[in-house]
């Protein structure tokens, strides 16, 4: 159970590197999301992405929903965090 609990934690870390990614290549317009290697970054972190832009829409061109992503991400890579340390898991 440890081992699955610690797997998730670094899968979430990881993925929270590929947000970070994203996040910051959207700052150059002249990046081509339609083209490799962005095209794989783009599949891979949109349908996460678009699960919070559909609760905060983009306000004044900013699109603020990676906030709330990244904060959800975080708290649920917290939790894990937190059950490894529980004397139950720790038994399996």
């Amino acid at each position: 159970m440890n081992l699955l609990i610690t797997t998730l934690v670094t899968f979430i870390q990881i993925y929270n590197v590929l947000l970070i990614i994203r996040v910051l290549l959207t700052w150059f317009p002249n990046i081509d999301f339609y083209s490799q290697p962005f095209a794989a970054l783009a599949q891979i972190t949109d349908p996460y992405l678009n699960l919070f832009r559909s609760i905060i829409p983009p306000l004044g061109g900013m699109d603020f929903s990676p906030i709330l992503a990244f904060i959800v991400l975080s708290l649920a890579g917290d939790l894990l965090q937190n059950l490894t340390r529980l004397p139950f898991v720790q038994g399996f």
